[in-house]
């Protein structure tokens, strides 16, 4: 199966093929043609499927088809993308303006932790295409910059995420401003209760597409798991990024001080890292993710709905420096690596409040986490492990033939 075979446009071919990328990925193959075809979608799909593509594409060539281009403020607001995150809506973003080049389509992205001017400005100058946060998006309609009463397509990203975060009366309100007659397309790595009943109250008929079931963890990643107590897992961790072949790592902690914490202390141990959570400024944030796509930081240490927007080529290692208490979170965070076709590795410091959680990974996968020798005896007992000569892999610039 190829691009072309899908039936898109060929200005799209033509920027598809800028990319790099010549093959789709399941969820793509299984979600252009009904896209393009009109219907309601319902996608269940992890992080690392290749979602983004999978209705960025058939949006722009409908978009495209049906055009309707007009001059400045006259743009309607014909598609709408809701993002829990700020980090994913400007990925979608990103993506949006790469498949979109060659297209004439202009789209903006709204979000908040910053000053909202750059983006009334772009509104006003006309967009065919919104990408946004529910909180940014309901301020901005309050103030009468934003009318959704022209979208065609309606997409719902990461439909789970919004539900953890307390987003789901946002995500209605913002629902009921839209046309009744409209494309709803609704994507969640996870399908709980309360998330089958808002895709049953929104979508009408729709298709279904489930991709990589939440059980199935690639046989690409090395999984492992150290037993450490809780004072040691510093001292291990930097112990083990600084003796690994590393391109670059992504480290987990439950909570945003803890991020913080575990990058200013891999940061005294000579190994570059950084921190990504909701408490950092945009600018902070942009930074990061900026420093650690360009190999300017190696490290990147994250809490769950931070990472969630993350979608960086060539994360060989992902670590868990918090076993999580949800064991489909587990699942979420070791695919970010052993990606399109790479191999990857996955380690967990696991402390002894932490084996339930471990025992919980275990039946949902099926399959034991193998255990790893813990702490070297000679690692000395205060601070964090002297850093070692390492070996430092930097990423190919060869990109994926895959579009994520």
């Amino acid at each position: 199966m190829t691009f072309r075979a899908l039936g898109l446009a060929e200005p799209l071919l033509r920027a598809v093929d800028a990319e790099g990328y010549s093959t789709p990925t399941p969820i793509q193959c299984q979600a252009i043609p009904r896209v393009l075809a009109a219907d309601d979608l319902l996608g269940c799909a992890q992080t690392g499927t290749g979602k983004t593509a999978a209705f960025a594409l058939p949006i722009l060539h409908r978009l495209m088809r049906e055009s309707r281009l007009t001059k400045g403020s006259g743009r309607p607001i014909r598609v709408l993308v809701l993002s829990p995150t700020r980090e994913l809506a400007s990925q979608i973003g990103e993506s949006f303006r790469a498949y979109g080049r060659f297209s004439g389509l202009r789209q903006a992205v709204v979000y908040g932790g910053v000053g909202q001017h750059a983006q009334t400005r772009a509104l006003q100058q006309g967009v065919d295409i919104l990408i946004a946060t529910p909180g940014r998006l309901l301020d901005l309609l309050n103030q009468g910059f934003v009318d959704l009463g022209t979208v065609e397509i309606f997409v719902l990203d990461e439909a789970d995420r919004m539900l953890d975060m307390g987003f789901i009366p946002d995500v209605r309100r913002i629902i009921a401003k839209l046309p009744s007659r409209r494309q709803t397309l609704l994507f969640s790595a996870t399908m709980p209760e309360a998330m089958t009943r808002l895709a049953r109250s929104i979508l009408r008929d729709p298709v279904r597409i489930h991709i990589a079931p939440v059980k199935a963890t690639t046989e690409l990643i090395q999984e492992s798991v150290f037993f450490v107590p809780r004072q040691h897992k510093i001292r291990l961790l930097a112990e083990y990024l600084s003796t690994r072949a590393i391109t670059r790592a992504l480290v987990f902690t439950r909570t945003k001080h803890g991020a913080d914490r575990v990058a200013r202390q891999l940061t005294r141990a000579g190994i570059a890292a950084d921190s990504l959570h909701g408490d950092k400024s945009q600018m902070a944030r942009q930074r990061a993710l900026a420093d650690f796509k360009a190999s300017r930081t190696e490290v990147l240490v994250a809490t769950d709905i931070a990472a969630r927007g993350i979608d960086v080529d060539g994360i060989s290692h992902v670590l868990n420096f918090d076993v999580p208490h949800e064991a489909e979170t587990y699942v979420h965070r070791i695919g970010r690596t052993g990606r399109a076709g790479a191999t990857g590795v996955a380690v967990s410091l696991c402390d002894d409040e932490e084996r339930q959680d471990l025992r919980a990974i275990e039946r949902l996968t099926g399959r034991t986490v193998p255990a790893e020798q813990g702490l070297r005896a000679d690692m000395p007992r205060g601070g964090a492990a002297r850093p070692q000569k390492r070996e430092v892999v930097r990423p190919k610039q060869k990109r994926s033939r895959r579009i994520w």
